[in-house]
């Protein structure tokens, strides 16, 4: 089954972000050791239901406001990530982001819905580099 294993803020100002989520939530912050500037956010005790996530600067800029619906970024576990995209134009969808190594993770897409959503799309492979 693909599920939902992940969801990302992306962020202008990282630490104003990471202010604003640890004191309306809770949420806790580490700083991802990987050559990306990238937090893990932990959203609640492990033995809860719920996912954790990521925070990483924003790679362009903010929506505009009022043209477009601005959230958080889901991402889908998968076993066949070159499957998926394959599939993504016939269904009326398109990749945003192509395959790219999220290293000692895996590999990570970014897809458009045919609404204009955007979702991730990620492959586990400790190897990825």
């Amino acid at each position: 089954m693909n599920r939902v294993t992940h969801f990302e803020i992306h962020v202008g100002d990282a630490e104003r972000a990471i202010r604003f989520y640890r004191e309306l939530f809770g949420w806790t912050f580490t700083r991802w050791a990987g050559p990306a500037q990238y937090w893990l956010v932990s959203t609640g005790a492990k033995d809860q239901p719920g996912i954790d996530g990521g925070l990483l600067l924003r790679k362009g800029p903010p929506p505009v406001e009022g043209r477009c619906v601005n959230a958080f970024v889901c991402t889908v576990q998968t076993d066949a990530l070159d499957t998926l995209l394959g599939k993504i134009a016939g269904l009326g969808g398109q990749i945003t982001l192509p395959k790219m190594a999220i290293p000692g993770v895996g590999w990570l897409a970014y897809l458009k819905d045919t609404e204009g959503n955007i979702l991730g799309v990620m492959q586990s492979d400790p190897a990825a580099a």
